[in-house]
């Protein structure tokens, strides 16, 4: 065989084995796309959102409210247009206010009301609203916001719709927390005569007086008013000055005491009542 004969036999081998070489790389790549990628693409699809509903309304019915938004989620990102989702909107927010996330639920009933203005469920919505303001008064002594939000959203509830059956409970929940603030008030004045503030005592005593003359503290704060206004410094004593229920246990107040007498004269007057009253043969 020639020189040049066995350099061109050479060569075509060498090409021979490169061309094997580059369609094993190919194939090995494909191989492994589908063993890495194809994991991703045979993900099962998303529950359809009849289904994610359900399962979130029963989370929701048994008190799993993290599992039941977790459905809700789904269904408002992935089927926001389905006929679940309005039902999902309101129920995440119902999920995160029995949660006592109440800034969470607030966001979300005011979300719903703005996408949602003429819908049924909209004086539910406000009174829910106002709720999560008056959850947030639990105590004296700290922010006032709750309350004072409370208080605008029932107001608006009744306004819009006087009708409601949630129109009475408001009522009820503007009272208690109109009484809310008005124990913050005196609880401030009562802090500023300690701290001999005497001035600011009487600003916010008569501030107190002047927005709300009928609730049950105006007779003690227009008694201590009156004491600083004629230069008597109280003499303290926090049960002279406080009411009740800020300086005694539930079950220590009067109102617990008299609750808990009734009780027993109603249980004396049952056991003395003729036959015919108590069902004896």
């Amino acid at each position: 065989m020639s020189r040049n004969a066995s350099s061109s036999s050479g060569f075509k081998r060498l090409l021979l084995v490169l061309l094997l070489a580059t369609a094993l790389a190919q194939y090995g790549c494909s191989m492994f796309n589908k063993l890495t990628l194809g994991d991703e693409e045979e993900e099962p699809k998303s529950k359809p959102p009849e289904e994610l509903i359900v399962l979130g309304m029963d989370a929701y019915n048994t008190g799993d409210y993290k599992a039941a938004n977790k459905h809700f989620k789904i269904i408002l990102d992935e089927h926001p247009f389905s006929s679940q989702a309005m039902l999902a909107e309101l129920k995440s927010a119902d999920a995160y206010y029995y949660n006592k996330d109440y800034t969470e639920a607030k966001v979300l009933y005011k979300s719903f009301e703005e996408r949602h203005p003429t819908n049924e469920a909209i004086p539910y919505v406000l009174f829910q609203i106002g709720m999560c303001g008056y959850n947030r008064s639990d105590r004296i002594d700290r922010d006032i916001s709750g309350p004072q939000e409370a208080i605008k959203s029932f107001t608006r509830l009744i306004n819009a719709y006087p009708q409601s059956p949630y129109a009475k409970e408001a009522k009820t929940r503007i009272k208690d927390a109109k009484e809310f603030l008005v124990n913050h008030e005196y609880m401030v004045a009562v802090f500023y005569v300690r701290a001999a503030r005497y001035d600011e005592a009487k600003h916010r005593l008569k501030y107190m007086l002047a927005r709300h003359p009928d609730s049950d503290l105006a007779p003690k704060a227009q008694e201590l008013l009156d004491s600083l206004e004629a230069g008597n410094r109280p003499a303290w004593g926090m049960n002279r000055w406080l009411p009740e229920f800020m300086t005694q246990a539930p079950s220590d107040r009067q109102e617990a005491k008299d609750a808990k007498k009734a009780a027993m004269e109603a249980g004396e007057a049952a056991g003395n009542a003729p036959d015919e009253y108590t069902g004896n043969e």
